[in-house]
């Protein structure tokens, strides 16, 4: 990139003193970016994350049931966006977690994923019903996704009215220091501005990718903003009709390319390098549109061989069908839980469960005589791919 472009795309920095030492914040400028993106650099991502993202939309309207991808998937980009911050549930923690059993972490680190599953699901509702993609639907996002756990006590739902900071031990020694508080409404009203505006004509994978580093950069929340910022990539694309359901998981990606995902937000604020950015995050919208699209794939094929092995079964059949369909939603069930959905009696359900796990279909987990936990183990493994937490030193 050219000098002259590089020096118009950069925010300032503003001299301030935080607790006793002088400290440089970023103030990013606004979207989108001047002099205008190169798009053209752009069109083999562009094409590529269009053309998965238009076969995992197609794959939905295929699908007899799309509940049970939702479920899940919405699950796997929780856990994933997690583990970057820190957490180290699993994919089976949080399934167990849910259906009220013991995991093997910290029940905060639990809870936080749970809270991002609850964000995520209420600004969907909220999409849906008409109510626009807004500073007033971030700030209950917010207010969701740390209610409880270890933010709780980060002001959940406001933002900031202090400086923060990120890596180093305080202000004066981070890697970047964001807005300070008394520019912060200044940004983020510019921030709102851009999500209202369609003039900019860009396409909406662009904007995505342009929302996101600009939330990242501002920070506007004592904590969580990252886990906010990728949760506002899959929201804006439903928003705007490029994804007919939440089943994109783009933190995965994020997750596997972390220095390189860190490195590039950084580039955007020292060299104005957003094309760099735009092409990383494309390339990982298509990887991840591929990697929703193969699973969903896999899974049906698994489900239709395991109701042929079901079939075999004669008069037991359809109640053990009936289970196989219930924990396609649910992969992790308990008997009186099973029951009471398919309002089937404890004994029948229990010789449903018994007859799958003969089959190897279901795997009985707690070990336990009462109060038994079964899971569809082979299809937890196949969605949980890439959810193990971060190894940390």
């Amino acid at each position: 990139m050219r000098a002259s472009q590089s020096k118009n795309r950069l925010g300032t920095y503003l001299t301030s003193s935080v607790a006793g030492e002088t400290v440089r914040a970023f103030l990013p400028p606004p979207l989108p970016p001047v002099p205008e993106l190169e798009i053209r650099r752009l069109h083999q991502q562009l094409d590529r994350a269009n053309q998965g993202l238009g076969r995992l939309n197609g794959m939905t309207k295929l699908l007899p049931d799309v509940r049970f991808l939702l479920y899940l998937y919405v699950r796997k980009e929780a856990i994933v966006s997690s583990q970057i911050e820190g957490t180290q549930s699993s994919f089976t923690d949080l399934l167990l977690f849910e259906n009220e059993a013991a995991t093997n972490v910290p029940v905060q680190d639990v809870e936080e994923v749970s809270n991002y599953v609850a964000a995520m699901q209420h600004g969907l509702r909220r999409l849906r019903a008409g109510f626009p993609l807004s500073l007033r639907l971030i700030r209950e996002i917010h207010a969701i996704l740390l209610k409880g756990g270890r933010g709780a006590n980060k002001t959940p739902g406001e933002f900031r009215r202090t400086q923060n900071w990120i890596g180093g031990s305080r202000p004066g020694n981070a890697s970047f220091v964001p807005p300070p508080p008394e520019r912060l409404m200044e940004c983020l009203d510019s921030f709102e501005r851009f999500l209202h505006d369609d003039r900019h004509r860009l396409p909406v994978l662009v904007d995505a990718g342009l929302v996101h580093v600009q939330f990242e950069s501002i920070h506007p929340f004592l904590d969580g903003n990252g886990r906010v910022g990728r949760l506002l990539i899959t929201l804006l694309l439903c928003a705007k009709g490029a994804l007919s359901e939440p089943l994109l998981y783009p933190s995965l990606y994020l997750k596997t390319h972390r220095s390189q995902y860190y490195d590039l937000l950084q580039r955007v604020r020292t060299e104005g390098a957003w094309e760099d950015w735009l092409a990383f995050f494309l390339d990982g919208v298509a990887d991840a549109a591929q990697e929703a699209a193969d699973t969903a794939r896999q899974m049906l094929s698994l489900f239709a061989k395991d109701r042929e092995k079901i079939q075999t079964l004669g008069r037991g059949a359809p109640s053990a069908l009936r289970i196989q369909e219930l924990m396609q939603r649910n992969p992790f069930l308990r008997i009186g839980a099973a029951a009471k959905a398919l309002k089937l009696t404890i004994p029948t359900v229990t010789n449903a469960l018994n007859h799958l796990v003969q089959l190897g279909i279901v795997k009985e987990i707690s070990g336990k005589q009462r109060d038994r936990i079964f899971a569809y183990s082979r299809y937890v493994n196949m969605v949980s791919k890439g959810t193990e937490p971060l190894v940390t030193r």
